[in-house]
């Protein structure tokens, strides 16, 4: 197994409000309503987004799913597949992370520097605003 991408400086503002846009921007153009976390690598919040008519229990949902991701350094994607498969994987079904598509952590320069969660929509619709927030932050 590859050695896990390591820890950079933490998001800061600016890039939070980048990535936070473009994941706005995609769930607009689709008509979703959702909520938008972005922590840093240290697992603490920047910044909270909810669309109009978003399920206020999302908020949460979304942050889980953030912090999900900064802490194990890979999507919840990965913790869902994991879950669909079974076996030893059912472990993380005990363990307060979120294994819901939907968070996944930004990489700046080769280091994690925070992560994003969304939620609202299916969780592969939330992955999908989470990922184009995340390509803002290179535009």
């Amino acid at each position: 197994m590859p050695a896990p991408t390591p820890y950079g400086p933490p998001i800061n503002l600016e890039q939070a409000k980048k990535v936070v846009a473009g994941a706005e921007a995609e769930a607009k153009k689709n008509g979703w309503p959702v909520a938008i976390v972005v922590l840093d690598s240290g697992g603490q919040m920047v910044m909270m987004q909810r669309l109009d008519n978003t399920q206020w229990g999302s908020i949460d949902i979304a942050k889980e799913k953030a912090r999900s991701a900064v802490a194990l350094r890979r999507p919840t994607k990965v913790l869902q597949d994991g879950i669909a498969q079974g076996g030893v994987n059912l472990r993380f079904l005990s363990t307060g992370f979120s294994v819901l598509e939907g968070g996944i952590p930004i990489v700046h320069d080769g280091k994690i520097i925070g992560s994003i969660g969304v939620s609202g929509v299916t969780s592969q619709q939330d992955a999908q605003t989470a990922q184009a927030g995340i390509d803002a932050l290179t535009k």
